[in-house]
């Protein structure tokens, strides 16, 4: 298992000053890297214990996907979530529509409505274990909140959600102290002494404008090329670390309707209940090209309040079937 890991590590370095829980894309050096790995001797004829979490981008998460489950006979996971279904396409709000809201939203706000360094959501992301000694398929949805100071210190706390009651908030922050609610289970909680987060973006408030703003994801959180998925995973990274304001908000906005590539999907009740503008890419997404990414906007400012990865074809392979979950981020504050 060690030798598989550090060829991993090669084919994709993480700096030590990359944070907890970071994850990137690959790069185009470090995809070819992978794909040898994957389609080697070795990767065929191993059997191994591994976690699948949907945190990177999309290549990664299906490479990894096949790679993981390729000749493990998993069944599907427990407690998957069923789809967000949007309400048709009437109602929609165009991309274009939406940044206009979103600057005019920016131009009203406050001197003091910046962003904050930290963030608050509830995830669900596919695991499965393989392997002989594998443990049976479980998936557990999870609310997380963090918070990060200027000098790079900083605390996390992770818990699990009751799947018989999703959305249903489990942290409360209301009075700047973190208590679970809800009978919630702690998985995590964690203080980062200082430096932490030191690095290229310790402290960097993150950028307005949507050019400055799409050089500072390509910069600290992978978003390189012009292509959705690698913005979509990157904006993923990116609202871990920070809440934007109403002014960074407007920023991704604008970025996301002139990069192209999403289309109105029509209004949706997101997972936390609430009503937002649904955005879809369902184009290519690497060598299986079996996924569709979904967005979720707040028709009146913008905001992001969540985000979506379901399969588009079944996978009998991997004994998934089109319209499952792959994973779901949902963005609290």
């Amino acid at each position: 298992m060690t030798d598989e890991l550090d060829v991993l590590r090669a084919a994709d370095p993480v700096r030590a000053d990359e944070g907890p829980w970071r994850d990137r894309p690959l790069d185009a050096r470090a995809e070819i890297a992978l794909h040898r790995l994957l389609t080697g001797k070795r990767a065929r004829q191993a059997r191994r214990r591994l976690v699948l979490r949907a945190e990177a981008a999309v290549l990664v998460l299906v490479a990894v996907l096949a790679y993981t489950f390729s000749g493990a006979g998993a069944a599907p996971a427990a407690a998957a979530p069923s789809p967000i279904v949007p309400r048709g396409v009437t109602g929609s709000v165009s991309l274009e529509t939406l940044a206009r809201r979103a600057a005019e939203v920016a131009r009203a706000a406050g001197k003091d409505a910046g962003p904050h360094r930290g963030s608050h959501l509830q995830t669900w992301y596919l695991s499965m274990e393989t392997g002989p000694d594998a443990a049976p398929p479980d998936t557990v949805p999870q609310e997380r909140i963090t918070r990060w100071r200027p000098d790079g210190s900083g605390a996390e706390l992770v818990a699990a959600t009751d799947p018989r009651h999703p959305g249903r908030t489990v942290i409360d922050d209301s009075d700047g102290s973190w208590r679970t609610v809800n009978d919630a289970k702690v998985l995590r909680r964690t203080t980062y002494p200082a430096g932490s987060r030191a690095g290229d973006n310790a402290g960097t408030r993150p950028p307005t404008g949507p050019a400055a703003l799409r050089e500072h994801l390509a910069a600290h959180y992978g978003g390189t090329g012009p292509r959705t998925p690698q913005l979509l995973s990157a904006l993923s990274s990116f609202l871990q670390e920070w809440t934007p304001g109403p002014r960074e908000t407007a920023g991704v906005v604008r970025l996301l309707a002139d990069t192209g590539g999403l289309r109105p999907a029509g209004p949706v009740t997101d997972r936390l209940g609430r009503h937002g503008q649904a955005y879809v890419y369902d184009g290519p997404d690497g060598a299986l090209d079996a996924t569709r990414q979904m967005v979720i906007l707040d028709p009146g400012s913008g905001r992001l309040l969540g985000s979506e990865i379901t399969f588009t074809k079944d996978l009998p392979d991997f004994k998934i079937t089109s319209g499952e979950v792959l994973s779901y981020e949902a963005w609290m504050s």
